[in-house]
């Protein structure tokens, strides 16, 4: 979507007719415009937005009690949003012709959203799939035939994606550790050049962009990939960071998401021994819960996903324009 250029102009009221000016129009009933050239421009209103939506996602990332799908949900969200604005922000003009006079920048954020794009490719297939193995498990239960199968490709659908969201946020911290370069010039040219100052502006918003991007995309894949873990490895992982006094990581890296801890591998593997209706229905609720759960988080990583691509063909048709 096109955004309208936004012009500063100066307003001028009807003069005073005692004192004619040479603002007055001729018939001395209206007033108009005078555009300037002199005064700094403001920061274009989708900065501030963006700033603020930024702000926002910080503040979500740090909750750390009662982590649930809902809250995941929320923070994709959120994160869309903030990159519908700067797609918003890369149809304006004085965004285009800053990127057309700084290549590196282009080039760098191609990169990082090519990645961004590759990662949550990668999630959205891994939910998919876990769907999948989950629906199966459930049947299983229901008809109480076909256990041993069903329920062991279910664990180990869980543990394979432990293992992929680990990978995932290994290579979402490493995207963008390379800030954008400042725009070239001297102190002088800093205080005074308007279109320097707004390119300045501009490459902080977009690190800020990929900075809260890393932040949010970390707290989504480690909430799953922590929930899946055996409550003997998560408590002996949790010592391990309070004997290291590392308490801050201990509440943050280790929280998982309420839904997918409710569905224990290590209970749906001894479920099979049980003959307890009352259990059984209890957990079959819990699946349940998880299913809506995921097909959730699946959908808002599906919008996600596709507002990553469309920014990335804004910046592509920027290149080639």
């Amino acid at each position: 979507m096109a955004v309208s250029r936004i012009r500063r102009t100066l307003s001028f009221n009807k003069p005073n007719l005692n004192h004619q000016t040479s603002f007055s129009s001729p018939k001395g009933g209206k007033s108009y415009h005078v555009r300037s050239v002199s005064l700094p421009c403001r920061t274009h209103p989708l900065l501030s937005q963006l700033k603020d939506e930024i702000n926002e996602l910080k503040t979500w990332a740090s909750k750390v009690d009662d982590r649930t799908s809902s809250w995941l949900c929320d923070g994709l969200m959120m994160l869309k949003d903030v990159h519908d604005s700067v797609d918003d922000l890369l149809q304006l003009p004085q965004t285009q012709a800053s990127l057309r006079r700084r290549s590196d920048w282009v080039e760098n954020l191609l990169e990082d959203f090519l990645r961004f794009v590759d990662v949550f490719g990668i999630f959205r297939a891994s939910l998919v799939t876990l769907k999948e193995e989950q629906l199966s498990a459930q049947v299983a239960i229901r008809r109480r035939r076909d256990y041993e199968s069903k329920l062991s490709s279910y664990a180990k659908a869980r543990r394979n994606m432990e293992k992929e969201m680990e990978k995932l946020v290994s290579i979402v911290r490493s995207i963008g550790r390379c800030s954008l370069p400042p725009p070239v010039g001297c102190a002088s040219l800093l205080a005074s050049s308007t279109s320097t100052q707004n390119e300045i502006e501009l490459a902080g918003i977009l690190k800020d962009v990929n900075e809260v991007t890393v932040l949010v995309s970390v707290c989504v894949f480690n909430g799953i990939s922590k929930s899946s873990m055996g409550g003997k490895y998560k408590a002996w992982a949790s010592l391990s960071l309070w004997k290291n006094n590392n308490k801050e990581m201990m509440n943050k890296d280790f929280q998982g998401i309420r839904e997918f801890e409710e569905v224990e591998i290590e209970k749906l593997m001894r479920l099979r021994k049980q003959k307890e209706e009352e259990e059984v229905k209890r957990v079959l609720i819990k699946m349940e819960n998880l299913e809506n759960s995921i097909e959730g988080i699946e959908k808002e990583s599906e919008k996600m996903f596709r507002s990553l691509l469309n920014t990335r063909v804004s910046l592509l048709n920027i290149c080639t324009q």
